[in-house]
């Protein structure tokens, strides 16, 4: 009876496992590369495009000449002509742009300057006034104007001839003074029903720019229009000496 090997036992069953179990034919089938250079050398043969087919890689000689090919009609700019074609550009509406119509807008500027005051600047309109005393610079009458300074007390003339108007503006301007006020309001009204021009008004401007009060007044300007706007006059005061 001839004996039996322990390979010729080694039958493979359900419970056998065999991990090493087709390596050699893994082994067999990679193919190894040796050096990076290798490698390199195989990536630069071919690379994948979008659909996956493999297109050899071009030379640089190769890309060059692509590129000189594609830019043959191209003309190079001259330097210095940079400027004269942006000059040829035209600045008016782009071609297919909806016409402007300069009219409608004025229109619309009116009807709001109208109906809600907006757009309305007081200061440059023909009853605007302003002034400054001695050495003192117009940038005050300005600020004056835009109600950056406290205005402490104020008095109305309206109705009033120009004489008890005097009297009345003489004595409120020497209160002030001497109570230490540092800004009024004059209300002297625009004089829309004198026939030819505002003469309370332009006297009021007279009474500060000449007579006893010409050295005490550091700016005057027409109030804003929650304040009586052309119709009334901030007063502001040199500061007292101590």
């Amino acid at each position: 009876m001839k004996k039996k090997t322990p390979s010729q036992d080694m039958t493979p069953g359900p419970l056998s496992h065999n991990p090493f179990e087709g390596i050699k034919g893994l082994l067999k089938d990679r193919q190894v590369v040796t050096s990076p250079q290798q490698q390199l050398q195989s990536l630069r043969k071919t690379v994948l495009r979008k659909g996956g087919a493999a297109a050899t890689v071009t030379k640089p000689e190769e890309e060059r000449g692509i590129f000189l090919e594609a830019m043959q009609d191209v003309a190079p700019m001259i330097k210095g002509r940079e400027r004269e074609i942006l000059r040829d550009i035209p600045s008016g509406p782009f071609p297919g742009a909806p016409p402007v119509d300069e009219n409608r807008e004025a229109l619309e500027q009116l009807t709001k300057l109208v109906t809600t005051g907006e757009g309305f600047i007081l200061s440059l309109t023909p009853e605007y006034i302003e002034g400054t005393g001695y050495n003192i610079h117009s940038e005050y009458a300005r600020r004056l104007h835009a109600g950056d300074f406290s205005i402490q007390a104020h008095i109305d003339l309206h109705g009033l001839t120009v004489v008890e108007a005097r009297e009345i503006f003489d004595g409120f301007m020497k209160e002030a003074i001497m109570t230490g006020k540092t800004g009024v309001l004059i209300i002297h009204g625009r004089g829309l029903s004198s026939p030819a021009e505002p003469v309370l008004k332009n006297k009021v401007i007279e009474w500060l720019t000449s007579g006893v009060w010409r050295k005490r007044i550091f700016a005057y300007a027409s109030a804003r229009s929650c304040d009586g706007g052309t119709g009334a006059t901030y007063v502001l005061f040199r500061p007292r000496a101590r």
